[in-house]
């Protein structure tokens, strides 16, 4: 291992560690168990509420009418050029996002885009798409500390031997899969997202990571345990979380979609997984941090790290925001006024009656609804009166992980090669293979 200067190794390791603190480390803060950077975006989330729904509406706005200039203008590689050429698909999805944020701000337009429990708790104060304005002001300026200094290099050269043979995916993948299990799956879809657009994973390895890696963190699996009144499962209930999140992680993979998925970067390069072998006389640890090093060595440069910080803010307001209120709004206009849920769930009886999970009937529209929102299927399975029951649906609203109001919402809202009718598979998919898991430790405890 050749030979770097104390300034390198203190350019590695400062900003490393301090990313990992900020990201993945939770911390007792003010009675909570919370991540630093999720406590930080709350507490301005908590400063901005008076001006959060005119700061979407305005970021919104600026995505539509730039996405509709943009389509007649030609192709330039720049960054504002990539900001707002996109598609017509999505350039009408983000005319949407606007026209549904300008509705809820001045109140006007149809009662259901804009109430409470569709578009008007997206974009409350304390709404998900407010916090995502935060989150993302905050995970956009500070994503460079675990993506420039070495960090991905370096866990990601030991962890190849586990990733690859098991999950098909690069080790690095192994610091997205944390930073979302114990902070954010939001933050999981961003982190993917960029090194995904900076040639680190192909398109499949990056539709992988997205949809199966990006998963719900600790603080809100005891949010969902609370709201079903069963806290005091905790510990058996994450243990089924965890052991269905493996199981889902090694077999979807594959299967279709996710199988089919191209093995080329987005610049067109092929896998080349070669390159992920060390050389003769290192081992993966020496090989991990000369990567690490050399790579914090090409990153010295303050505007660079600002710069990039505030291209990913501005990438995430134009781009993510707008998709996450239109196809969130829809979906939860969906599930909150039409019966399509309750109908898509009807299948679900015969089989939780076959798994032996008592009150079929009841259980069964929860098993779809969760695609338009995540704590969706909580509420409804709060006032079932079966503690097996509440059990299995609040495990399973967990591992289905695809969810319209968000971690969906972002995928598609991203540049990772998924597309909807991918999500509506995959969550199906999570839900068929996760229901022997689940029923068979539901009996078990109960």
């Amino acid at each position: 291992m050749k030979k770097f200067s104390l300034s390198t190794w203190i350019l590695f390791l400062l900003p490393s560690i301090v990313g990992v603190i900020l990201f993945m480390i939770p911390l007792p803060i003010e009675g909570a168990t919370q991540i630093p950077i999720a406590y930080f975006a709350s507490l301005l989330a908590g400063v901005l509420v008076p001006v959060v729904h005119w700061v979407s509406l305005v970021t919104m706005s600026i995505a539509a009418i730039g996405s509709v200039v943009f389509l007649f203008v030609p192709n330039k590689n720049t960054f504002i050029h990539n900001l707002f050429k996109v598609t017509p698909f999505w350039t009408v999805t983000r005319v949407v996002g606007a026209i549904f944020a300008f509705m809820i701000v001045f109140e006007v337009g149809p009662e259901i885009v804009r109430n409470e429990n569709t578009g008007g708790m997206l974009l409350s104060p304390d709404g998900l798409v407010s916090f995502l304005f935060t989150i993302f002001l905050f995970a956009g300026l500070l994503l460079p500390l675990l993506l420039n200094f070495g960090l991905l290099e370096f866990f990601g050269t030991m962890m190849v031997k586990i990733m690859r043979p098991l999950f098909k995916l690069p080790g690095r993948s192994a610091v997205d899969a944390l930073t979302s299990w114990v902070g954010d799956g939001t933050i999981g879809v961003l982190l993917t997202s960029r090194q995904y657009e900076e040639g680190y994973y192909t398109k499949k390895e990056a539709a992988i990571i997205g949809s199966t890696f990006s998963v719900v963190s600790i603080t809100f699996c005891i949010v969902v345990l609370e709201e079903v009144g069963l806290s005091n499962y905790f510990i058996p209930y994450y243990l089924t979380v965890l052991l269905c999140g493996v199981v889902l992680a090694f077999i979807m993979p594959r299967i279709y979609p996710l199988a089919g998925k191209e093995e080329n970067h987005i610049d067109g390069r092929p896998l080349d997984l070669e390159a992920e072998k060390h050389p003769e006389n290192y081992n993966a640890i020496t090989h991990g941090l000369e990567n690490a090093l050399n790579t914090a060595n090409r990153n010295r440069s303050i505007y660079k790290f600002f710069s990039d910080g505030i291209k990913n803010v501005i990438d995430m307001y134009i781009g993510v925001a707008p998709v996450v209120l239109a196809f969130g709004t829809i979906a939860l206009m969906l599930a909150e006024y039409t019966p399509v849920f309750t109908i898509l769930g009807k299948p679900f009886e015969p089989l939780l009656m076959l798994f032996g999970i008592p009150e079929a009937a009841a259980a069964a529209q929860t098993m779809v609804v969760g695609f338009a929102d995540m704590f969706l299927p909580s509420i409804l399975g709060a006032s079932i009166d079966s503690e097996m029951t509440r059990f299995f649906i609040a495990t399973m609203s967990v591992t289905q992980l695809i969810y319209m109001s968000e971690v969906g919402g972002l995928l598609l809202g991203s540049k990772i090669p998924v597309n909807f009718k991918d999500l509506i598979v995959i969550f199906l998919l999570r839900t068929l293979i996760s229901f022997p898991i689940i029923a068979l430790v539901a009996h078990i405890l109960f």
